[in-house]
């Protein structure tokens, strides 16, 4: 009876400490059930910022999973697993992942954030700006996927309510990225405020900056139009030109930190992995040598006999044997470049031949152009003026008509946006792209749709398909005229 009682005892006390412990802790309990790592509201700046290290993250990629545009190009080429660089898009569903995280973890998070803005602290022109700098980073991202694809959900592409969005017409969301680019100009004040110091990753909130950026997209946008709508290119391009950049301290640069996961995507895949799959292609490596080009030794190093060398576009190629990347390059924090004034400026050079009023001539900013160029790869001003004197680039003796000198120019300037590289060859058909040796197609010039759509959204996708005059890679948008 007396252990009866005292094993009763004893269990009273237990839940009598328990129930202290439980009422003492009760104030806690909101504490201990969030989760501090995903917290259900987030300021808008952390979306803001998270959406531009996304953006430009697959910018720079060098996963063949996620951007192969610089194998595309023939910047690069593989060593071994070659698919990529004989045009196989699906493998690795290289679509579905530019797609879904441009849309996912980029145009989403920015459209978040426009709406987070008004609730944040602030007053209404600081508000203003926020809002019209994150409006320009997803009209580019749309720029980005309209020149991908062609058609694209685009009007009811982020409302969640919606799980299978139709397909607006290319032109037509071309027109409107233009008119809220132009909104979005208006829209931001000097004399007002800005995101908080650290927020955004680009500019770092210079409303200037900002706004000499949003010019330069609509003089490049314009460009894209001058063979499918010269007039609406023209006046684009006027408008624009007196706002755009003037000089590399303009450039749009997104700068990666040494500690993952902010690094550098291609230190990431070219020294984090332990992997060595790519090799400069030979496409790339042998105009900068035929033109003495002084690029050369920034671009690459040279191999093994003293030389540069580009590996075969397409085949299997000895890592050892050729030229490699430079190491300014592999940087864990090495930045990248999403819009720079050396575009700018050959894009002017080629609007002065077509007859549209940029000021100066073609040949001076072709000439600023490629300074500017060399100049931001650490060159010096004596490289480039050697350089522009030799016949083969000197602009009056360059072999080529106009299109041809431009973009050969341009593509090199270019190089790793592998993405910009691209537009520019379609744009100008130039320089031409050797055939590389297991082609599953003749060179791309639009990306198919994810199978995720066909699969998914397939009425949607038939449609797009259907009116855009069918889902091949050889399809051209609708800029692209010859």
């Amino acid at each position: 009876m007396l252990h009866s009682n005292s094993t009763t005892m004893k269990k009273i006390f237990i839940i009598a400490a328990s129930l202290s412990i439980i009422t003492g802790c009760k104030k806690d309990f909101g504490d201990l059930n969030v989760d501090q790592k995903n917290p259900s509201s987030v300021p808008s700046y952390t979306l803001f910022s998270n959406a531009q290290k996304n953006m430009a993250y697959m910018l720079a990629d060098a996963d063949p999973n996620n951007n192969i545009f610089r194998l595309v190009t023939q910047q690069w080429t593989q060593v071994t697993y070659t698919d990529e660089s004989n045009y196989d898009l699906n493998t690795r569903t290289i679509p579905d992942n530019w797609w879904t995280i441009f849309y996912k973890d980029c145009l989403r998070d920015f459209d978040e954030a426009k709406k987070l803005i008004p609730t944040d602290a602030g007053d209404a022109g600081t508000q203003q700006n926020q809002i019209a700098i994150t409006d320009i980073q997803q009209v580019y991202i749309y720029w980005v996927l309209v020149n991908t694809f062609g058609n694209i959900p685009f009007t009811t592409a982020l409302d969640a309510a919606i799980l299978f969005p139709t397909y607006d017409d290319a032109a037509t969301i071309y027109n409107t990225l233009l008119t809220r680019l132009d909104a979005d100009i208006a829209a931001l004040n000097a004399e007002a405020g800005t995101f908080r110091e650290g927020a955004d990753l680009i500019y770092n909130g210079d409303i200037g900056k900002w706004k000499k950026f949003a010019n330069s997209l609509k003089l490049v946008m314009g460009m894209v139009l001058a063979d499918s709508d010269p007039a609406k290119a023209k006046s684009l391009v006027e408008s624009a030109a007196p706002g755009a950049f003037t000089s590399n301290s303009d450039n749009a640069v997104f700068n990666f930190l040494t500690s993952p996961p902010n690094t550098n995507p291609v230190w990431v895949n070219l020294i984090q992995s332990g992997r060595n799959d790519y090799i400069p292609a030979n496409t790339l490596v042998n105009l900068l040598k035929s033109l003495n080009d002084p690029r050369l030794p920034l671009y690459f190093t040279k191999d093994p006999t003293g030389g540069y060398s580009g590996g075969i576009p397409g085949s299997g190629n000895n890592f050892s044997s050729f030229s490699h990347v430079t190491d300014a390059q592999t940087e864990p924090d090495a930045p990248f470049v999403i819009l720079d004034y050396a575009e700018v400026a050959f894009n002017l050079a080629e609007a002065r031949e077509r007859g549209m009023n940029v000021g100066s001539t073609a040949e001076d900013y072709y000439n600023k152009a490629i300074t500017a160029s060399i100049m931001s790869w650490g060159g010096v001003v004596g490289d480039a003026g050697t350089y522009l004197a030799q016949p083969n680039v000197k602009y009056a003796t360059a072999s080529g008509d106009y299109k041809e000198k431009i973009a050969r120019q341009e593509y090199i300037a270019l190089y790793n946006r592998g993405f910009d590289a691209w537009t520019v060859i379609r744009r100008l058909d130039y320089p031409h792209m050797a055939v590389p040796v297991n082609a599953l197609s003749d060179f791309p010039v639009r990306f198919t749709y994810p199978i995720l759509e066909q699969n998914i959204n397939s009425s949607n996708y038939d449609a797009a398909s259907t009116a855009i005059g069918g889902d091949r890679v050889t399809t051209k948008l609708f800029w692209d005229k010859y």
